[in-house]
């Protein structure tokens, strides 16, 4: 066991740290707003900053050479942006887009680089929380592949609503569209189809949660496998 530091941490990556770890993260590192819309990285750019979100989330977004984007993953205050660094991997494979406005920990990525060895638990659990990505975005591929826009887009709506910390989330259908890679009308019937069961309540690109039970059941499994992992992986082994 480890000793807990006295005081917390809002990122879950950080809170069961060794105090001299956390001290010596948090003295390296610098508070950064996250403006919604702001790119922070584009694919294939070079990685100079890290980002530890606390209560802003970001889009991991895979850009086609014909404009079409899609969202492979989030980053919230569960996880981290830059996370191929560990890999000794200098260069973003996606964009980096900021979903959700809020505070960060930034930490320039040479000086992120350097602080690793002498924090062993932290780069352990960044390296199970790369795991967790890595199952992440094979379980969205498919996901992609096989699940109904329906599901797809409850799942989508309980991702943000974990990280948005809000049962009230602007975003508009065709923000939605982009992120899930279908048309627009297909989040519109989606939606709706939503609504009609009482699950959420969406009006002008403002959607408001009412039944988080009943959204967890009308996701695909996929919100729960992805949960589970991240306990078993990171929960479990504090």
């Amino acid at each position: 066991m480890h000793p807990r530091p006295a005081f917390p941490a809002a990122n879950r990556l950080l809170h069961a740290l060794p105090a001299t770890e956390h001290a010596a993260f948090m003295a390296a590192c610098e508070p950064a707003s996250l403006v919604f819309g702001e790119i922070l990285v584009e694919p294939g750019a070079l990685i100079e900053q890290v980002y530890f979100p606390l209560d802003g989330f970001i889009s991991l977004i895979v850009s086609f050479d014909d404009g079409e984007r899609l969202e492979v993953a989030m980053a919230g205050r569960e996880g981290m942006m830059g996370v191929s660094l560990l890999l000794g991997v200098e260069q973003s494979p996606l964009c980096a887009l900021v979903q959700g406005a809020g505070m960060a920990l930034r930490m320039d990525a040479a000086r992120f680089r350097s602080l690793l060895p002498s924090c062993p638990v932290l780069q352990q659990r960044l390296q199970r929380y790369l795991y967790v990505v890595i199952g992440q975005l094979a379980r969205t591929a498919a996901c992609t592949h096989f699940h109904q826009v329906e599901a797809r887009l409850a799942r989508w709506l309980l991702m943000t609503q974990d990280r948005a910390g809000s049962d009230r989330l602007q975003l508009t259908h065709e923000f939605l569209a982009a992120m899930l890679g279908v048309r627009r009308a297909g989040i519109t019937q989606a939606a709706t189809a939503l609504q009609e069961r009482a699950l959420i309540s969406y009006r002008r690109g403002n959607i408001i949660v009412l039944d988080r039970a009943g959204l967890i059941e009308a996701s695909c499994g996929c919100y729960r496998a992805d949960r589970s992992l991240y306990s078993q992986v990171l929960d479990d082994h504090c």
